[in-house]
């Protein structure tokens, strides 16, 4: 099972930290404990309670086989993102937010296959029927997109769920996620707005340390989800292999049944001839 980090941990890692009272969002106010020195404090209390929420959701949408999305494209967030959902083996995405990756998915799938196609291309030295100067053009726009797509090369479909470190700077991602009705969960900083999202977490989303625990409690859940739809699917295929053998022991047993049956009423049917012939003889 998933652990959820104590309050302490919490305030270890500067959770609390929100950002300066001028730049706070009036509907954060329920989730400000105070402020210190001109700057937002948040209630640790609110934050724990909404972190174990946010990770029984995710813990559940891993159990169901469900896809997670996760997006961290500021550069503090980039390599614990990258990290994590590798660990868990979720997508990610962390060079930018492309507009529209959600709300235009088909035109991003074909962007990726275009990128596949010239990845293949290249490993298989077919690049030579370009000249140079296309070739180096080419390279650097697939640059560009590999960069862009590293995390999501073998997503196929819609995310059933988007987590986001900063629910600012990739609202556009959220606002992506509200509009196609998928559940979005979130680091809410003070500056957020808590409105746009399903998940909240109320909690700092630019110090380091704070990013590592609240991703990690999310990424943690989200993999024990996933470990326990594994079994669960190794338990269905192993129930489904017991039934096959069963199905195939009743069919044996049957044709073996059927087998005596018509070994019976074959002798039968022969001592009944023999008979007739002895009658006919006589």
């Amino acid at each position: 099972m998933y652990k959820l980090p104590t309050l302490q941990e919490l305030l270890e890692a500067g959770v609390h930290f929100g950002h300066q009272v001028r730049r706070g969002h009036p509907r954060m106010r329920p989730y400000i404990y105070g402020a210190r020195e001109g700057v937002h404090v948040i209630d640790l209390t609110q934050s724990e309670k909404y972190l174990k929420e946010a990770c029984e959701f995710v813990y559940e949408l891993g159990k169901s086989g469900k896809v997670l999305l996760l997006v961290g494209t500021k550069k503090q967030a980039k390599p614990i993102i990258e990290e994590l959902a590798k660990e868990v083996e979720a997508p990610y995405l962390v060079a930018r937010w492309m507009g529209g990756f959600l709300t235009n998915f088909e035109q991003m799938q074909k962007n990726m296959k275009i990128l596949k196609n010239y990845l293949e291309e290249k490993e298989k030295g077919k690049l030579s029927k370009y000249t140079k100067k296309e070739q180096l053009l080419l390279e650097r726009k697939m640059l560009k997109l590999q960069k862009d797509f590293a995390g999501v090369m073998d997503f196929n479909k819609v995310p059933d769920a988007v987590f986001v470190v900063d629910a600012v700077s990739d609202n556009i991602a959220i606002r992506e996620a509200n509009r196609l009705n998928i559940p979005v969960v979130a680091i809410a900083d003070t500056n957020s707005d808590p409105t746009e999202i399903s998940y909240l977490i109320p909690g700092n989303d630019d110090a380091i340390k704070s990013i590592k625990v609240l991703v990690g409690a999310i990424a943690s859940a989200y993999g024990e989800g996933k470990k326990e739809a594994g079994k669960a699917a190794v338990k269905e295929a192993e129930k489904a292999e017991k039934s096959k053998e069963k199905e195939k022991k009743a069919e044996t047993e049957i044709a073996e049944t059927l087998q005596v049956e018509v070994a019976v009423a074959e002798e039968m049917v022969e001592k009944k001839a023999v008979k007739e012939a002895e009658r006919v003889i006589e």
